[in-house]
């Protein structure tokens, strides 16, 4: 089987330099126009024959241009949301750093620190989401190839559920507006195909 891990579009909040997380920011024209290029690449070189969606809007606008042109239905799948960020939600990142200062050395694997989900608790959320996926999906051989629209935080943590890397590790996954991953299962072994292919916004204005 397999699985296109793909970002949402531009939003509002990336032209604000504003913690987003779980505050539901639309997607911008510009985020809109890589959406549907995206789509496009995806329905001419893998098509999926399922989408499931976060449902924060701008990963879900994303998935709905994703399924109308690959003609996948849809699914909204909450597990598959951001961070919950708690009260930097939608704050400009100067302020937050004045009202929610981090603690000496960072933030710790079991911070909440303003109200957040602590990273302990994000990868466990990944976790369960991935363990329910391939149980319904993956092992059961039920399709050939199925997207995953999300969010940054949210994809590194699925890139370390499909890797078995520890909570707690060194390795970031950069993912840009609408960059896509591409894994695969079979007879028990993982593949990463590519990551962070962003052919489709060549020649972009």
């Amino acid at each position: 089987m397999e699985i296109l891990v793909i970002r949402h579009g531009q939003s509002q909040a990336d032209l604000e330099d504003r913690h987003e997380g779980r505050a539901d920011f639309p997607l911008t024209d510009l985020g809109i126009r890589q959406a549907r290029l995206l789509a496009a690449w995806v329905r001419e070189h893998y098509p999926p024959e399922l989408v499931l969606s976060s449902t924060l809007q701008r990963a879900h606008a994303t998935a709905q241009l994703l399924s109308e042109a690959t003609g996948a239905p849809l699914l909204l799948e909450p597990a598959l949301m951001e961070w919950n960020n708690g009260l930097l939600a939608g704050l400009k990142r100067q302020e937050a750093e004045k009202r929610f200062p981090l603690p000496p050395g960072g933030r710790k694997p079991h911070d909440t620190l303003a109200e957040t989900e602590s990273y302990i608790e994000f990868r466990a959320r990944a976790e369960t989401f991935w363990s329910r996926f391939s149980h319904e999906y993956i092992y059961p051989k039920r399709l050939g190839r199925v997207a995953l629209v999300s969010h940054g935080g949210m994809i590194n943590q699925l890139f370390r559920c499909f890797l078995q890397l520890p909570v707690v590790c060194d390795y970031y996954f950069a993912t840009g507006d609408t960059g896509v991953h591409l894994w695969r299962v079979e007879d028990g072994k993982r593949a990463v195909i590519f990551s962070n292919k962003q052919d489709h916004l060549c020649g972009l204005e």
